[in-house]
């Protein structure tokens, strides 16, 4: 049985402000085809991918207040795996680099557990490594 003692984390220039409690990748790469007077469908255009991404954070600490400065001044954070101990993850590297956060929703205050956090994420650099 795998033990799971990795997870994601927000880093922000270099140091790690959060880890993120749910992740929801979308992952999008347009072609259009190409026709011509002899035949249809004879190639096509790869147009650039776009990377996007939901994730959810506790709203404890600074890490909710620095995402949405980010939001709002445009800057950049990154996503990276951080492994505790153990080499049970998928991956051995996953880095989504120059995030940028375009909105924030974050939750309603309960009187059991923690608030969370959701914000609408776009990623410019994706790299995975086996």
């Amino acid at each position: 049985m795998s033990d799971w003692n990795t997870r994601l984390e927000v880093k922000l220039a270099g140091r790690t402000i959060s880890p993120i409690t749910n992740f929801s990748p979308s992952f999008n790469v347009p072609h259009t085809v190409i026709h011509s007077l002899e035949a249809d469908g004879v190639g096509y255009v790869r147009q650039p991918f776009t990377f996007t991404f939901t994730l959810t954070i506790p709203a404890i600490a600074s890490a909710v207040a620095d995402l949405t400065e980010l939001a709002v001044t445009g800057g950049e954070f990154a996503i990276a795996v951080a492994e505790k101990k153990g080499t049970d993850w998928a991956f051995s590297s996953l880095k989504f680099g120059r995030c940028m956060v375009s909105a924030a929703q974050p939750s309603n205050i309960t009187v059991d557990g923690v608030p969370q956090a959701t914000f609408t994420c776009m990623a410019l650099n994706v790299g995975v490594e086996d």
